[in-house]
């Protein structure tokens, strides 16, 4: 049996980053946790938000959560009240001071993770999986990607 390595494996510190940039001697577990907790919060509370890549950066007092998103008028809210109540609900979980940045996805159809998305959003709606498969590949090939391959697995038509 073959083993094989997650491809972000190959690429970190080559052409990606890491997803978590900080450095502990102690309490490595608690902080790990902490960073699985905020990412998992953040991805069911910003659902519709489309949110591609979630980063956090540690220091001493400070977490610094930086979120690339395609919608960044969703997570902004209206004067910016949203970010505003997000912080403090991250406040809340981390009992730690809470910095937040929101990058915006200029051209979503080149980011895997929201053309992914999209499909598997589309397929809960009851369209058929060969239509959303060939359509984020056109609408993605139509933008100038090099290449998109597609793998669905599961109940599928029934």
């Amino acid at each position: 049996m073959g083993q094989k390595t997650n491809p972000i494996g190959n690429r970190l510190g080559i052409i990606n980053g890491w997803d978590s940039n900080w450095y502990a001697d102690k309490n490595y577990d608690e902080k790990l946790l902490e960073d699985v907790r905020i990412r998992k919060y953040l991805r069911a509370r910003l659902e519709k938000a489309s949110v591609s890549k979630i980063i956090i950066e540690r220091t001493l007092k400070l977490i610094t959560v930086t979120i690339h998103t395609a919608r960044p008028g969703i997570i902004i809210g209206k004067g910016g009240q949203e970010v505003d109540k997000l912080k403090e609900e991250l406040k809340k979980i981390t009992k730690k001071e809470v910095q937040l940045n929101i990058f915006e996805v200029k051209r979503p159809e080149l980011d895997a993770m929201l053309v992914a998305d999209s499909i598997a959003k589309q397929i809960e709606g009851r369209i058929s999986f060969r239509r959303a498969a060939k359509m984020s590949v056109a609408s993605s090939m139509r933008m100038g990607a090099e290449g998109v391959k597609v793998s669905i697995a599961g109940r599928l038509n029934g």
